[in-house]
C-alpha cells in the first residue's frame, strides 16, 4: 500500500470517507458482536486516537499491542488472556458483510472464512475435502486450488495450544495458517464457511474498487450549502459546513466532506469521495477517485482513476493522466494492476507546481515536491524533489 502507508497503517486508509477498519467495526456490530480487541503495532497512535475506547460506535473497544509484526499467530498469542470463550479474527484490512459475520460467529467449532477466487497466487490457499480443511497453504507460487482464505476465523480455546507449537515461517513470521495446519495434522477438525461478500485489498488501486462498491449503497443527503445553478444527478452526500458553489456539476454516486469548498464551475464524476476540508476549483474535473483531507485542487486540473492522500495541492493546469496510448493494462512498479484505468497514487502532503504533467501509474511518496511543468513517471521515493 505504498506510498500510502508510510504515514498512517493500512487499516486507516478512507474508503467513500471512512478508514477500511471503520467499515469493518460496523458490519461487525451489526452481526450483533459488541466486544473489541484491536491488535496493533505499526503507527498505533492513528488507530487508538481514532477509535478511543469504541463509545462512538456503541462497542468496547480495547487494545492489545503487537511490538514487531510477527505474523497473525504472534498478534492473538498477545490475546490470550483477553477471551474466554469461542471468538471471531478477523484481518482489518478486508471488507466483508454482517451476514457472513453472523453466520461465522454461530459456528462451534474452528472455522476458516474462504472464497473462491479466479487467482489465488497473492493469497492464502485452501484445499478442502467434504465439510473440512484438509490443507492450508500461504502465498505459493503454483497454487493447487481456487479457494482463498479471506482472514476470517472463528476459534475455540484450544487455537493458543496450536499456537504455542507454531514455528517461524520461512517469511520470519508466526502465522495462523501453520498453526491451523498443526490442528489438522494432529486429527482436530477444522471447518470452513464459503464468504458472499469480500474485498480484498492488498494495492493501493484495490481502494478504487472497494470505494465504487461501497459508494454505490450511500443515500442523498445535504447538510451543507448549495448554490444557485449547481447540477446534481443520483446519490450526492454533501457534509455540514460544505460550500457547493454556482456551475458546478456532479454526478453520484459522490461523497463530500464537511467543510469543503467546491467550485465554482467544476465537474465531479462518479465514484468520487472528497474528504473533509477539500477545495476542489474552478474548471477541474475529478472521478472514480478519492481525495483525502485537506487536499486542494483549486484550478484547471484533470484527476481520474486516482488516489490523493492528505493535504496535497496541485498546482493549476496539473494533469494527471489516467490511460495508456496503447490501451494495455497500466503496471505500478513493474505489478501489473489489471487496469486499463489508473492515474496516480498520491502519498501525503506532496506539493505540485503549475502545469505538472504526471503519468498513468505513478506512485509519488508523501511530503514530494514537484516543480512547474514537471513530467512525473514511476516510483517517487518520499521527501524527493523533481524540478
Amino acid at each position: 500500500m505504498r506510498p500510502l502507508t508510510y504515514t498512517r497503517p493500512k487499516v486507516m486508509l478512507p474508503i467513500a470517507n471512512k478508514p477500511i477498519l471503520e467499515h469493518l467495526l460496523i458490519e461487525v456490530r451489526e452481526a450483533g458482536i459488541r466486544e473489541f480487541v484491536f491488535v496493533v503495532g505499526y503507527r498505533d497512535e492513528r488507530v487508538r486516537g481514532y477509535f478511543g475506547g469504541g463509545d462512538q460506535w456503541g462497542v468496547s473497544i480495547i487494545y492489545s499491542n503487537q511490538r514487531r509484526q510477527l505474523g497473525t499467530a504472534d498478534a492473538l498469542r498477545s490475546v490470550k488472556n483477553l477471551v474466554d470463550g469461542n471468538f471471531l479474527v478477523i484481518n482489518g484490512d478486508v471488507i466483508v458483510d454482517q451476514k457472513d459475520i453472523s453466520q461465522l460467529s454461530r459456528r462451534n467449532s474452528n472455522t476458516v472464512g474462504i472464497v473462491e477466487v479466479e487467482n489465488t497466487r497473492e493469497l492464502g490457499v485452501i484445499e478442502v475435502s467434504g465439510d473440512r480443511v484438509v490443507h492450508i497453504y500461504e502465498k505459493v507460487k503454483k497454487p493447487t486450488s481456487h479457494m482463498a482464505n479471506t482472514g476470517l476465523y472463528l476459534f475455540t480455546l484450544n487455537i493458543f495450544d496450536a499456537i504455542s507449537r507454531t514455528s517461524k515461517s520461512p517469511r520470519g513470521e508466526y502465522e495462523i495458517t501453520d498453526s491451523l495446519q498443526l490442528m489438522i495434522d494432529k486429527g482436530h477438525p477444522v471447518s470452513y464457511q464459503e464468504i458472499s461478500h469480500w474485498l480484498d485489498l492488498s494495492y493501493p488501486w484495490n481502494l478504487l474498487l472497494a470505494n465504487e462498491s461501497l459508494l454505490t449503497g450511500i443515500e442523498a443527503q445535504n447538510l451543507g450549502e448549495v448554490e444557485g445553478n449547481v447540477v446534481m444527478k443520483g446519490e450526492v452526500f454533501i457534509g455540514k459546513g460544505t460550500v457547493v458553489r454556482s456551475g458546478s456539476y456532479i454526478v453520484g454516486p459522490v461523497i463530500i466532506g464537511q467543510n469543503c469548498d467546491i467550485g465554482p464551475n467544476c465537474c465531479i464524476r462518479p465514484y468520487t469521495s472528497i474528504g473533509d476540508d477539500c477545495h476542489i476549483g474552478s474548471a477541474v474535473e475529478v472521478k472514480n477517485s478519492i481525495v483525502m483531507n485537506g487536499s486542494k485542487i483549486p484550478h484547471h486540473n484533470y484527476v481520474g482513476d486516482s488516489v490523493i492522500g492528505e493535504e496535497c495541492n496541485l498546482g493549476a493546469g496539473t494533469k494527471l493522466a489516467n490511460v495508456r496510448l496503447d490501451k494495455s493494462n497500466i503496471r505500478v512498479a513493474n505489478i501489473d494492476t489489471k487496469r486499463r484505468k489508473l492515474g496516480a497514487i498520491i502519498g501525503d502532503r506532496v506539493e505540485i507546481g503549475i502545469n505538472a504533467s504526471i503519468n498513468v501509474g505513478s506512485a509519488i511518496g508523501n511530503n514530494t515536491i514537484i516543480g512547474p511543468g514537471a513530467v512525473v513517471s514511476g516510483v517517487i521515493l518520499p521527501n524527493s524533489k523533481l524540478f
